[in-house]
């Protein structure tokens, strides 16, 4: 037997109440059924979960899932990299790699919400930073 699939209102409760707790952003959550058509994800819900942005009429992405963590992780890591990237311009350090500061928040955000999503954040730093490594300029 299938587990439950979330409704549309209880992933965006949780959405909130996670939200919440890391002071994020309103206007960096998803919207939920539909599209603004702005780049700003949405959240669909059928026997998975999909997690979709477009913009201007036109589908960029979708990442589908029958795990509702997932989903919140996908969600979460899109929130948590904006975040970082306002931490690091407030808290830029000339000479240093940028991703440095919004690496380390990023995924220390994502810990504050699960600490599944702290090694799965780790996990994906790890992955880019293995192709695109760190570059910081003599100062």
């Amino acid at each position: 037997m299938r587990p439950r699939v979330m409704t549309l209102p209880e992933i965006e409760t949780a959405v909130q109440r996670l939200a919440r707790s890391i002071a994020a952003p309103l206007s960096d959550l998803p919207t939920y059924g539909s599209s603004d058509h702005t780049g700003r994800p949405h959240v669909e819900v059928d026997d998975r979960y999909h997690l979709v942005t477009c913009e201007r009429g036109q589908e960029l992405s979708r990442q589908s899932t029958r795990d509702e963590d997932e989903l919140l992780y996908w969600i979460f890591e899109s929130v948590t990299f904006s975040m970082a990237c306002a931490y690091e311009v407030r808290n830029r350090i000339p000479g240093r790699d940028p991703r440095r500061l919004m690496f380390r928040r990023q995924v220390e955000l994502l810990g504050q919400l699960h600490a599944r999503w702290r090694v799965w954040g780790e996990a994906r730093v790890g992955e880019i930073l293995s192709r695109h490594p760190y570059v910081d300029r003599a100062g």
